[in-house]
């Protein structure tokens, strides 16, 4: 599945709030579902649903009701891990983590029309992941953050535009540390898009992030093009 590079890819990533004990009527099973409607409204490209914890009946059921928020919009709704459950609920696909397993497996098992993402955290990761069959790939973390901690250092500006100079067809998205700001140097050094879990976790001011983001990149492009 291809995706639309003529804006940023903006990938909304869910905060990993949900535990074993969380059900359907728990306040951050609601609270998910809340996050993924103000996205939609906002004009998010791509939401992960990243619930690492959940029971996958649950899991199953959270996807079902985010599948039926983002149905006939823009939005498309990746889960984590779970391409059993993706293609069971029909959402867009699935993201792998580099514990998942290989994007060729997945991308053979469900077919082209399965949107598959890949988390990659070096430039080899990066080859493999383009290399077995992936859409997309998230690259970081790019700047410092405290949920990356055992990823290493940021792997920088400078590893993010050589990345996307070797790879220059396929989309890279910016991960780690990301804000307004800083999203523009990286849409500048070549990616194709921003993914953030912190960046897009305040619902009420999604779409001033969003619009934000999107206006710092056309004044970029449009620089690029005198």
């Amino acid at each position: 599945m291809k995706l639309d590079l003529s804006k940023p890819i903006l990938y909304l990533i869910t905060r990993g709030a949900t535990t074993e004990t969380t059900t359907g009527d728990s306040p951050e099973f609601k609270q998910i579902l809340e996050q993924i409607s103000s996205a939609v409204a906002a004009g998010i490209d791509l939401i992960q649903i990243r619930e690492k914890r959940l029971a996958a009946s649950v899991l199953f059921e959270l996807s079902e009701h985010a599948v039926a928020i983002t149905r006939g919009t823009d939005t498309q709704l990746l889960v984590n891990d779970r391409a059993d459950i993706a293609a069971a609920v029909a959402a867009g696909g699935v993201h792998l983590a580099t514990t998942s397993l290989p994007t060729s497996i997945i991308r053979a098992t469900f077919g082209d029309d399965f949107l598959i993402g890949a988390s990659t955290h070096s430039r080899e990761q990066l080859h493999a992941a383009r290399d077995g069959g992936a859409d997309f790939a998230v690259f970081g973390p790019i700047f410092e953050t405290g949920s990356k901690l055992q990823y290493g250092p940021p792997l920088g500006l400078e590893q993010l535009t050589n990345a996307a100079r070797e790879l220059p067809a396929f989309p890279l998205l910016a991960l780690g540390g990301m804000s307004v700001e800083n999203a523009q140097q990286c849409i500048r050094a070549g990616a194709s898009g921003i993914a953030g879990i912190t960046l897009f976790a305040d619902s009420k001011n999604l779409k001033v992030t969003v619009t934000a983001i999107r206006s710092l990149t056309l004044v970029i492009r449009r620089a690029n093009e005198e």
